[in-house]
């Protein structure tokens, strides 16, 4: 979903133009609390400081948009909110007329990202939430995509591993809530092409999956004191032993008829079905696409030359 609206909405600049009711200082100039209707019928109510907006106002366009929070020197600066013309909203922190800090943006199908931002993009360290699904990036951002080290969290299954151009790249595992990860890694190969195709230069590369092993799920616990064993003869081995480093039954199950390479994507899978297909397949391949995960960039050109129009 698109998160650029606010670049195309400008806020027109005040040199005394359009209507004012307010209080201005000696020299006439705007300067306190006011309101102002602009020529092309925007409307702003707030603070003014030597003829401009500075500190808490509000300011309306004429096409439903509003930003309500903080400016300095005519721009947006500070904390503020920015209700867009579909519904989405962006909630944090602003420079310069752009979104720059902290914020959160609530996308018009409920998705949300909560994290930092960099002159108007997502940028730095940031969670991307999917509401039709539940599954969320949680993770590094560079200039609005998904990019670095990052986990894909579903429903029973997580991805861990690092991301470029939106895709996962490189070594990485799986962990199953059944008690097992999966590790492998992600390389890129060329998609497989029609006739019709062979005659284009453009090539679709899609990450490909390849499973190197399957562990016990890796869990963290406090060390604890040990206890005396000299009543231990030689060979006792206490309680759990028996079972310590062995795989759960479903587990093991993940782990049988289990080799080479498959077209796995982060989230494609789910444990169950996973579990299921592992027993009738060696090598059955499982095509990449980046649907969920990824937010669709050309969903947010378009949205943005509609926004512009």
């Amino acid at each position: 979903m698109s998160d650029l609206g606010s670049e195309e909405l400008e806020e027109e600049g005040e040199n005394d133009i359009g209507e004012y009711e307010g209080a201005r200082n000696e020299a006439g100039e705007r300067h306190g609390r006011g309101k102002a209707r602009l020529p092309n019928g925007d409307t702003y109510e707030g603070s003014y400081e030597f003829g401009k907006r500075h500190g808490q106002g509000t300011y309306k366009f004429k096409n439903g948009a509003r930003y309500i929070g903080e400016y300095f020197r005519n721009k947006k600066h500070g904390q503020g909110t920015f209700i867009y013309p579909d519904g989405s909203r962006y909630e944090g922190e602003w420079a310069n007329d752009q979104r720059h800090g902290h914020g959160v943006y609530y996308y018009v199908n409920n998705d949300t990202y909560t994290g930092e931002w960099f002159t108007h993009q997502r940028h730095g360290q940031g969670t991307y939430v999917y509401a039709e699904t539940g599954s969320k990036y949680v993770g590094t951002w560079v200039n609005g995509q998904q990019e670095g080290a990052a986990e894909l969290i579903h429903l029973n299954h997580r991805y861990q591993g690092k991301f470029l151009n939106k895709n996962p790249v490189g070594p990485g595992k799986y962990i199953f809530d059944v008690g097992c990860e999966q590790h492998g890694e992600y390389r890129l190969t060329d998609m497989e092409r029609g006739e019709e195709e062979e005659e284009e230069e453009l090539v679709t590369v899609v990450p490909k999956w390849k499973a190197t092993k399957i562990t016990e799920l890796a869990l963290w616990t406090p060390a604890l004191p040990k206890e005396p064993t000299s009543t231990d003869g030689p060979g006792q081995e206490g309680p759990g032993a028996e079972s310590a480093g062995e795989l759960g039954e479903e587990a093991q199950a993940l782990l049988e008829g289990f080799e080479g390479e498959t077209d796995m994507r982060p989230g494609d899978e789910d444990a169950d079905v996973l579990r299921e297909e592992s027993r009738e397949y060696d090598q059955e391949e499982f095509r990449y696409h980046v649907d969920e995960g990824n937010i669709n960039s050309e969903e947010e050109e378009t949205r943005q030359s509609d926004l512009q129009d």
